[in-house]
């Protein structure tokens, strides 16, 4: 019956447009009250949630990709991918593809790839004759590879929701083939794409273009080996690299740049500080909530049921994976990582699967959803930026979701991909 009360509540308050965070709360504020618990466990749990010192690097590191998104970095990272891959067919999509991973390392933010790329290659491409579906499509997919490369703040809630246990250095290494082989799967799928509806290729402009556009994205690009470099060689953690980060990107912008007047400044802080209060406040809430699934046993009782059912590890990462990919329809990405990773992270070490592991399994599927109605809130900023509905983006966006879930097998069923390399570094 508690379990009913929880989920129900839970479910109920979803159901009919409660902010996520109010729904995790006022659920296990109700679930306390009928076990006869002392009401004050779930503020004592909320806070306890948020009172992590490494999730101080969360905030910094919105700010810092706020920064760039406003001091004209994206333009010149689209500018040298542009130069890079324009000239493959399909020649916009796949720059659009290719700024995303540049611009991943640098923002962390799927929200934020989708809007700054996006606001710049969507308009382009539509001007060039291509689908507003097409541009659309591979803006919201591509944009979450910014969730598997540094520095991913999802990658450092995982590591708190896992007990603070985990190296944020190894899920940073971690991420970044995955992340990789995603984008040559949707650089594939929009070739073909492309193809099959005879989009144009670019010029290819020269090498001594290349040269000059890299030139001029050197200072953005090179946060990505701060932020990388000095977490990975015990430098500084990840909390101090995210201050860093945030220094490095006002000196970009404000002196060799010079692109971020004093308006943007104000509303890229004002932004961070939104953004941070409703990510801490999500991930408290989630706190609570998760506390009372281990405490009811949640999962355990997981366990046993999935041991019951099948011995098979394949099987079980594969009922994990579906139930994941459901999960993310409906619930936003910060509060199912608090949520889930004490549920299914001791499933999947039962049968053997390594945390690392794990965790890049559980990012990419969880950004799979942020690309799935009703809650895909990156699926919602895509068709904003590109100024169509949500029914004519999911009419074609299928090759695009194929891509991704066929990145997610290949990264669920070959370790090697996630843990290669942060093996070379130990």
């Amino acid at each position: 019956m508690e379990l009913a009360v929880l989920f129900g509540t839970f479910i109920f308050l979803l159901l009919i447009g409660t902010p996520v965070a109010f729904c995790l709360g006022v659920s296990s504020f109700a679930t306390v009250l009928y076990l006869g618990l002392p009401p004050l466990v779930v503020f004592q749990r909320l806070n306890s949630g948020v009172s992590v010192f490494a999730l101080m690097a969360i905030p910094f590191f919105i700010y810092a990709g706020d920064l760039m998104v406003r001091g004209d970095i994206a333009r010149r990272l689209v500018g040298l991918a542009g130069a890079m891959v324009g000239h493959l067919r399909g020649g916009l999509g796949q720059v659009n593809i290719l700024a995303s991973v540049m611009f991943g390392g640098v923002s962390g933010s799927a929200a934020a790839d989708a809007s700054a790329v996006g606001g710049l290659m969507v308009p382009q491409m539509k001007a060039r004759g291509y689908g507003a579906d097409y541009a659309v499509n591979i803006t919201v997919t591509s944009s979450i590879i910014a969730l598997l490369l540094p520095p991913s703040h999802n990658m450092i809630i995982y590591s708190i929701s896992a007990g603070g246990r985990l190296s944020i250095a190894d899920l940073f290494t971690a991420g970044i083939l995955p992340g990789l082989l995603l984008a040559l799967s949707l650089m594939f799928t929009a070739f073909w794409v492309a193809k099959k509806r005879g989009y144009p290729t670019e010029a290819f402009p020269g090498w001594r273009m290349v040269g000059t556009l890299f030139v001029s994205a050197v200072p953005g690009l090179i946060l990505i080996a701060i932020i990388f470099g000095g977490v990975r060689s015990g430098v500084f953690t990840a909390s101090e690299s995210s201050n860093i980060a945030v220094v490095y990107a006002l000196a970009v912008t404000l002196l060799v740049y010079r692109s971020l007047p004093w308006d943007q400044f104000v509303a890229a802080t004002l932004g961070a500080v939104r953004t941070t209060a409703m990510v801490l406040l999500v991930i408290g809430c989630a706190a609570a909530f998760g506390w009372l699934l281990a405490y009811l046993k949640v999962p355990t009782m997981i366990v046993g049921f999935m041991k019951d059912f099948s011995d098979n590890p394949l099987v079980i990462m594969l009922m994990i994976n579906v139930s994941l990919l459901i999960l993310g329809t409906f619930m936003d990405m910060s509060p199912l990582i608090v949520i889930t990773t004490p549920i299914f992270l001791p499933v999947a070490m039962a049968y053997g699967v390594d945390p690392i592991h794990f965790g890049v399994i559980l990012i990419l599927n969880l950004g799979i959803g942020l690309c799935t109605p009703p809650v895909g809130a990156v699926l919602f900023v895509g068709c904003a930026v590109g100024k169509i509905s949500i029914w004519e983006s999911m009419k074609t966006i299928w090759p695009f979701y194929g891509a991704a879930v066929f990145t997610l097998m290949l990264v669920t069923y070959i370790p090697a991909v996630s843990l290669w390399l942060p093996a070379q570094f130990r």
